[in-house]
């Protein structure tokens, strides 16, 4: 019997680190002026959109951005592939 709960505790402490190591893609997208377009600067790897606007900011701070936004980059779309 203890060789179950082990086996168990073995099994969820796994699953534990895996959903920790999960981590998301987010593409970072920015313009320094507001007549100017969105452009991609970069991405960020984190597990929430909190984690990764604090990333965002840390990482491409560089510039007085006006505008600065994420995009998961598991949410967008392929219209035409190359």
């Amino acid at each position: 019997m203890n060789m179950s709960i082990e086996s168990r505790q073995a099994e969820e402490g796994h699953a534990r680190r895996e959903a920790l190591n999960d981590t998301r893609v987010w593409c970072v997208y920015a313009r320094r002026k507001y007549e100017e377009p969105l452009h991609e600067i970069g991405n960020v790897m984190a597990d929430d959109v909190e984690l990764a606007r604090v990333y965002a900011r840390s990482i491409y701070d560089e510039f007085a951005w006006v505008e600065m936004v994420l995009i998961p980059r598991d949410c967008i779309v392929t219209v035409i592939a190359s």
